[in-house]
């Protein structure tokens, strides 16, 4: 975990009560900032932020454009991670356009017109579709298969364009298959590892979309919140997009392997029809990038992590 000191900062989180998200807001308040979170709690939910957290809370959206003013008008650092997820927007386009595409440049133009500090804007790998070269270079070339996708990017490109035409200090970084405490299977939206976790605690057979030879690049939440943190507070990181993984490739079906040695037995998994979601056959992150850049490099692999996740998960039952 690394150490930083925001030192009395008036840090903005969209997205801030969500699992990503509320894992960033807890690791700021404990390094000294005086976080605001806005969420319309859509997959969000307050629980998933610890009772002692001092934080303030505005449940509304990001397409609410005054109220996004108001909010940025009172920050200093503004986190953008509000979104609506990849199989919410592939069963609603236009609210993902509304809140994906509009509400990013709702949150740019306060930006603009408040003069803050710095800002990121947290993205997906989810927009390089199935790459050309393995590992994936921040200068691959999008492949947006989904909604989200779609989405994901543009707002990447507004951030581009609002630091070139307007200076606005913004940064990107690219998160990829974030797992761990806090994700929890109650929410129909949860990534994979909650969803096994679940099924193995339930006595249930884990399912697993297709063959289980497709591979992603999983990355444990404490490393995304350390790489998130490390481009907010860097004025090296501006104007920049960085991936945030691992480097390491890792195939389903040898996810289930790790968690069956977690949990001391063979755990043998369902094969079931693929979703229209599942489009990309390979993921792994070049994250040279911003270990060159930033001295950022992920600390927890993964099992590791699915112990620590496992850990959370048994005392959350």
């Amino acid at each position: 975990m690394t150490d930083l000191d925001f030192n009395g900062k008036r840090v903005l989180i969209t997205g801030g009560a969500g699992f990503v998200g509320s894992n960033v807001t807890e690791r700021v308040v404990r390094c000294g900032g005086r976080v605001t979170v806005l969420d319309d709690l859509c997959t969000g939910s307050r629980d998933n932020i610890n009772p002692g957290t001092d934080y303030q809370f505005v449940e509304g959206s990001v397409t609410d454009e005054s109220l996004v003013f108001r909010l940025v008008k009172e920050a200093d650092l503004v986190i953008h991670m509000a979104a609506r997820n990849i199989i919410v927007s592939t069963k609603n386009p236009r609210e993902d356009y509304a809140v994906n595409i509009g509400g990013t440049l709702n949150v740019l133009l306060a930006a603009r017109e408040h003069g803050v500090e710095r800002m990121v804007y947290t993205s997906s790998a989810s927009i390089y579709g199935n790459p050309r070269i393995i590992p994936i270079s921040e200068d691959e070339r999008p492949l947006t298969f989904s909604p989200y996708a779609v989405s994901k990017l543009a707002g990447e490109n507004y951030c581009y364009a609002f630091y070139e035409t307007y200076g606005v200090p913004v940064a990107v970084v690219r998160y990829s298959n974030v797992y761990g405490p806090k994700q929890s299977p109650n929410n129909p939206y949860c990534g994979v590892v909650a969803k096994f976790m679940d099924a193995v605690a339930r006595g249930e057979t884990p399912q697993v979309h297709g063959d289980g030879q497709q591979t992603r690049d999983f990355t444990f939440v404490d490393d995304a919140v350390d790489g998130t943190l490390l481009t907010l507070l860097s004025p090296k990181a501006e104007g920049m997009a960085f991936n945030l993984g691992t480097g390491t490739e890792t195939r389903i079906i040898e996810l289930i392997g790790i968690l069956g040695r977690l949990y001391g037995r063979e755990i043998a998994p369902r094969h079931i029809d693929r979703r229209d979601i599942d489009n990309i056959r390979r993921r792994v992150l070049n994250i040279e990038r911003i270990r060159t850049t930033l001295r950022w490099q992920p600390q927890i692999g993964l099992e590791e992590g699915l112990r620590r996740t496992l850990e959370w998960f048994r005392n959350r039952k």
